[in-house]
């Protein structure tokens, strides 16, 4: 790619169709693109299992149902952070917003330009508290407050009920499959001082999500600003209108800031299409299943909990200070499961909103490694090229059999070894669903990575067979 000076990265209006399955269309107008990178970097479509919403945009980036480069998605949170740098401060280093293009077209270099954009610790003009939004997009919310130096806090909202925490907002996702969202602050303050609150989305659709929080924070720790940073902006102008609307009965300023923005037309429904799930294979296959514990590195929340959760994954909360303790337990962790690896692919996979902690470390674990995390989306997998989502795995949660989670775009004989982190122990009956999944994908080697103490015993021989496990 030609380098060119910022000023040449002006919005330009673009118009595309995507078929779907054979049974939708949809007709993206793209309206901005400060960073002019293309669509086909950034997502894939793919039809969703949802009657509030017929369609999917699948990132390429966010590492959740498309494997990716770990730095590439780490790099996709950095760059909405210098898109609000940019808008804050006026100015950016050109070579930084250089080097993330490039990173996110090419994810080879996705490396560098994350570590050295990271090497610059940038600088807000104000207190900003940056909340996620569980589940997609707890992992780039983080990215983007990492970005910055001090001056900041993050949190991310959450699908679990706690029963000993309380919630200090409250608000719904609309049209998602799972609506209700919480927010468990360790310290109700990470809220009251902040200037700023910035909301970090993987996409807008409505903004309606943007709005039900907004609207609770304002009640209980009331602000001027609200930055909301997203990678996809896909508002109407009627859309738009609600936020001016808020924005004058509230007396505040809702400022947005995206990677691409434009508005979507669909036409068709997905609703004739056939939900399959792939069959199970009987057959039985030999590999190495070890279980491991990175709980000695990290702290965690209820220390006195069999399964407690981690202190830093940022559902408690984070502030600057936490950094460097927290980027220790990072490397620790990261080496200890990187001398396990034997195969030259890897996969390492987040569960659910546990996203951020796993894409961290599979950063640190050596050439080859790819990552992406489980989710509670249903999605319809079609082996048709061009199509986000070719196959898919559903299976009850081992951390809560009642919500279904499914791992998606895993061909058998891909990788060689994989890696699935969870942030809390999980009762050996209980994976069993998963396992059965994993023993035909021809992998060599299936590791479990706990983040909380050990209280289950497990066989201690490493080569199993894997469709006996259950006995």
């Amino acid at each position: 790619m030609k380098n060119k000076p910022i000023s040449n990265y002006y919005p330009r209006m673009t118009e595309r169709t995507y078929k779907i399955a054979d049974c939708l269309e949809l007709q993206v107008r793209t309206t901005s693109n400060p960073y002019e990178i293309p669509l086909d970097c950034l997502f894939a479509m793919a039809a969703r299992i949802n009657k509030k919403r017929s369609f999917l945009f699948v990132s390429k980036v966010l590492g959740k149902h498309i494997p990716v480069n770990p730095y590439t998605s780490l790099l996709s949170g950095a760059s909405l952070a210098l898109l609000l740098q940019q808008s804050l401060e006026g100015n950016m280093p050109q070579h930084l917003i250089e080097l993330a293009i490039q990173g996110i077209i090419d994810p080879a270099q996705a490396e560098t330009a994350y570590k050295e954009i990271m090497s610059h610790h940038l600088s807000l003009p104000q207190s900003a508290a940056f909340i996620g939004f569980a589940e997609t997009a707890t992992a780039i919310g983080h990215a983007a407050f990492q970005t910055f130096g001090a001056n900041s806090s993050y949190i991310h909202t959450t699908r679990e009920i706690i029963d000993e925490s309380e919630s200090i907002i409250h608000f719904s996702e609309e049209h998602s499959h799972a609506t209700a969202h919480y927010c468990y602050a360790a310290d109700p303050r990470i809220l009251t001082y902040p200037e700023m609150v910035v909301l970090v989305d993987d996409e807008l659709t409505t903004g309606k999500t943007s709005l039900n929080i907004i609207r609770d924070i304002q009640m209980k720790f009331p602000k001027r600003r609200y930055y909301i940073l997203a990678l996809l902006d896909w508002r109407t102008q009627e859309d738009h209108q609600q936020f001016l609307h808020m924005e004058r009965e509230l007396g505040i300023e809702i400022h947005v800031l995206s990677l691409v923005k434009g508005e979507v037309a669909v036409s068709g429904s997905s609703e004739d299409l056939i939900r399959s799930t792939p069959s199970i294979s009987a057959k039985k296959q030999t590999g190495s299943i070890r279980f491991m514990y990175v709980d000695q590195w990290f702290k965690h929340v209820d220390e006195g909990n069999q399964r407690p959760f981690l202190r830093h994954s940022g559902r408690f909360g984070l502030v600057p200070e936490d950094r460097e303790e927290f980027g220790k337990a990072i490397s620790q962790a990261a080496a200890h499961v990187k001398q396990t690896r034997i195969g030259n692919k890897t996969l390492c996979v987040g569960t659910g909103e546990f996203m951020y902690i796993p894409m961290r470390i599979a950063a640190e674990m050596g050439e080859g490694v790819s990552y992406q995390s489980t989710t509670r989306s249903p999605i319809h997998t079609l082996e048709t090229e061009n199509y986000a989502v070719q196959v898919g795995y559903p299976y009850p949660s081992p951390e809560d059999p009642e919500v279904t989670h499914f791992l998606y775009n895993i061909p058998p004989g891909l990788y060689d070894d994989i890696y699935l982190f969870f942030e809390r122990e999980a009762d050996f009956q209980a994976l069993h669903a998963l396992l059965e999944i994993l023993h035909t994908l021809n992998l060599q080697h299936i590791n479990f990575v706990f983040f909380s103490p050990q209280t289950y015993t497990w066989k201690e021989t490493e080569q199993w067979q894997i469709g006996e496990l259950s006995q």
